[in-house]
């Protein structure tokens, strides 16, 4: 064995390093004097000898902070080497048409504004007294300009493409995964709220714009030490409904050696094999390239800006994510992945 191998013991470690990759695990090491005095091929430094990854392909190792972008955890299963790597060729641009046609949209049309009346504005206030606590939220405003919301989705389609992967809104499920029963909101552990009507309607809202090719004022860029990374394109505010978690569904025992890095928990249920997770690696959407980030230390908090919360929504597990301040133009966004703990009752959020 050349690599160090990432070790798990029971369903408990998988679910534990799919929701909390915070916690430390074990690895298993080969002491073979084959390997004793291996340097790294970029930093020619054999130091942090627990951190080297060796090619499965050309045998040279590497840092995994000396690559870029840098590799957060061990991979599992082979790992090749950016030279030996056979990544599809990133796509540096889209014309209106393939846009159009990647994200099958129909008709890109504005938005119509919603007007106010004074009964319903009075009405509003009236339930703002009553419900101080209670936060509603709010639909993404996307971008004026076309030109720019063909730009956002030009980066997304590029970033998507390089990957691999095809585009989709929604959660999918094939034959040989989960099938769509195994989504009942009834078998989380402990309960799950239940998104209210007037986010449902929210949430159908942020659909139908992006059908029409409305999408969120974000883009996706790339960068040398994260990777695929996304900003925004405008002002967000509070509350605002980004995008939905989404990507095909899965039981968490079939991805016990998978080594995407970016699966979501969908469903925790009593019985393990019952469990679910979101696997983007073959469709997804912007959702894929936002950074979870550990919240345990005092510099990870301050760059959140999204919070991943659960809902029932129609009697299955849904996962939005959300912003949680307002969000300048420019600035990254990043949701918190260590949340679990505190994640329900979901009203310490809403």
């Amino acid at each position: 064995m050349k690599r160090r191998v990432k070790k798990y013991k029971s369903i408990n470690d998988i679910i534990n390093h799919v929701i909390k990759p915070a916690v430390v695990v074990e690895y298993e090491v080969d002491d073979d004097d084959e390997y004793k005095d291996t340097v790294c091929d970029e930093c020619g430094s054999g130091d942090r000898d627990h951190q080297l990854l060796l090619c499965d392909k050309c045998d040279k190792a590497f840092h995994m902070t000396c690559l870029r972008p840098i590799v957060v955890r061990v991979p599992i299963g082979l790992w090749f080497c950016p030279t030996c790597s056979d990544h599809p060729p990133q796509l540096k641009s889209f014309t209106q048409t393939k846009i159009f046609d990647f994200f099958k949209i129909k008709k890109c049309t504005a938005s119509p504004v919603k007007r106010i009346s004074p009964q319903d504005s009075r009405k509003r206030r009236r339930l703002m007294v009553h419900h101080k606590k209670r936060r509603r939220l709010l639909p993404f405003i996307p971008s004026e300009d076309t030109e720019r919301r063909l730009e956002q989705m030009g980066s997304l389609a590029s970033a998507l493409t390089s990957l691999n992967m095809e585009y989709s809104d929604d959660l999918t499920y094939s034959f040989d995964m989960a099938p769509r029963r195994a989504n009942l909101a009834s078998n989380e552990k402990g309960g799950m709220q239940v998104l209210t009507k007037e986010d449902t309607e929210t949430l159908e809202y942020c659909s139908t714009m992006l059908r029409r090719g409305e999408c969120p004022p974000l883009r996706v860029i790339f960068d040398s030490c994260e990777g695929y990374t996304v900003e925004a394109d405008g002002p967000i505010k509070d509350m605002t409904l980004i995008t939905e978690y989404v990507g095909d569904v899965d039981y968490i025992k079939n991805r016990e050696h998978d080594d995407c890095d970016s699966m979501m928990t969908l469903l925790l249920a009593p019985n393990p094999s019952k469990s679910l997770v979101i696997c983007p690696d073959k469709r997804g959407n912007i959702a894929r390239f936002i950074n979870g980030i550990n919240n345990f230390t005092p510099e990870s908090k301050k760059k959140q800006n999204l919070k991943c919360v659960r809902y029932s929504v129609n009697g299955e597990c849904r996962v939005l994510l959300v912003a949680t301040r307002d969000i300048a133009k420019g600035e990254r966004l990043y949701y918190d992945y260590n949340g679990y703990e505190h994640e329900y009752p979901t009203h310490h959020f809403v």
